[in-house]
């Protein structure tokens, strides 16, 4: 009888840790294509590297966790970056060194180019004159 009861509950903490995992890889995987918007990059593939029990924080028991996160800035190349989580919290995001993705909308200029006197109301305000 006792032994039935140590076994349920066994399966059932290992279900929640399981549960508790997903739950982790599926926050990472938001989290990594929001930052991706942010940066202006594509994001290709989102991966668990590590898993490891971990006690304290807010929750007591919980995991420590790396994911892997692969990006292009230009449809051929790839980078990795990591996203390290303690419990459900993002502790750090680690980006690798990439060139800028290539613009499609360039900034445009507001000012002139050449034969401007400065001010902001152009030449006609009189003052270049």
């Amino acid at each position: 009888m006792m032994t039935d009861f140590l076994l349920i509950a066994a399966l059932v903490m290992i279900a929640a840790f399981f549960w508790q995992l997903r739950q982790m890889a599926e926050l990472s995987r938001v989290f990594a294509e929001r930052e991706c918007q942010r940066q202006k990059v594509q994001m290709l593939a989102i991966a668990m590297e590590s898993a490891r029990p971990s006690i304290g924080g807010r929750n007591g028991l919980c995991w420590k966790a790396r994911f892997m996160f692969e990006f292009s800035t230009d449809g051929i190349n790839q980078y990795r970056g990591h996203i390290l989580m303690h419990g459900k919290q993002i502790q750090k995001i680690e980006w690798p060194i990439f060139p800028e993705p290539e613009w499609h909308e360039a900034p445009t200029a507001r000012g002139s180019v050449g034969g401007g006197c400065g001010s902001r109301g152009g030449c006609s305000s009189g003052k270049c004159r």
